[in-house]
């Protein structure tokens, strides 16, 4: 990533809070470029955590005020965030959206005291048994879509291997999934053919471009066929927690601006 990106980024952040009247605490990469595998050509996919002064959510109407900021895609950025409030009430559900965001590698702003308690409360309210539900649907309507024909963009065997990688590490109780792709797939996916496999898949997505195309490749086919299978068939007898909302409200009222 080149200083100009990031300027250009950290520009982006400032005229959003700017504009929008809100104090962004948390900003990240998500996306293939936070997962290891981006393309010549992938955007930037900044997310972040917004917070409004206090007098905007001692509201009558608040249920009804827009919670999401979202700036319009182009080619090299796609920008939005969530109101702090909303992505505690997603945390509340283990939204393994958010969890990413949290785990991201490549940060862009951040408050530390911010950053730190929601991490904390991460580990309190991670749903292994949640996640592993919206991994499965995730898992199971890509491959439907994308992977039962014949050429397979390059791009849409990620995002079936990397659900079906999320599940297990899940089932084997590894703990928060992690973001970074290659870190499931050492843990995971024992030497052999597969491997090879999608360690030359990363190779050509990263050397290409998000419309590149390939055959279908018979081991990892194999794979996600039977994952999918067996994880459709099994019983979801993981952990799920049963936190109240005392500490994110402890969190919520620190940091909303006064």
């Amino acid at each position: 990533m080149t200083q100009t990106i990031k300027s250009e980024i950290q520009n982006k952040l400032s005229q959003i809070e700017q504009d929008h009247q809100v104090k962004i605490l948390y900003a990240c990469e998500s996306g293939s470029r936070a997962w290891g595998f981006e393309s010549q050509d992938s955007d930037y996919d900044v997310r972040f955590i917004y917070v409004h002064k206090r007098d905007w959510y001692l509201s009558v109407n608040l249920e009804h005020k827009r919670d999401v900021i979202e700036i319009p895609i182009d080619p090299i950025f796609d920008i939005n965030g969530w109101d702090l409030r909303k992505a505690l009430k997603l945390m509340k559900k283990s939204n393994p959206a958010l969890m990413e965001w949290l785990s991201s590698s490549i940060v862009y702003r951040q408050d530390d005291a911010f950053a730190d308690a929601m991490k904390k409360l991460m580990e309190e309210y991670y749903s292994p048994r949640a996640c592993f539900y919206h991994y499965l649907h995730m898992a199971k309507g890509n491959y439907r879509e994308y992977l039962r024909g014949g050429k397979v963009r390059i791009k849409k065997y990620f995002y079936v291997l990397r659900p079906l990688l999320a599940m297990q590490w899940l089932e084997k109780d590894l703990g928060i999934v992690p973001i970074e792709f290659d870190v499931m797939i050492n843990r995971l996916i024992p030497e052999g053919q597969l491997k090879q496999d999608i360690a030359e898949l990363i190779i050509q997505k990263k050397a290409g471009f998000e419309s590149k195309y390939t055959n279908p490749i018979d081991s990892i086919n194999a794979f996600i066929g039977d994952e999918i299978e067996r994880f459709a068939t099994s019983k979801n007898t993981l952990y799920a927690p049963s936190s109240d909302y005392t500490n994110m409200n402890h969190l919520f009222r620190e940091f909303i601006l006064h």
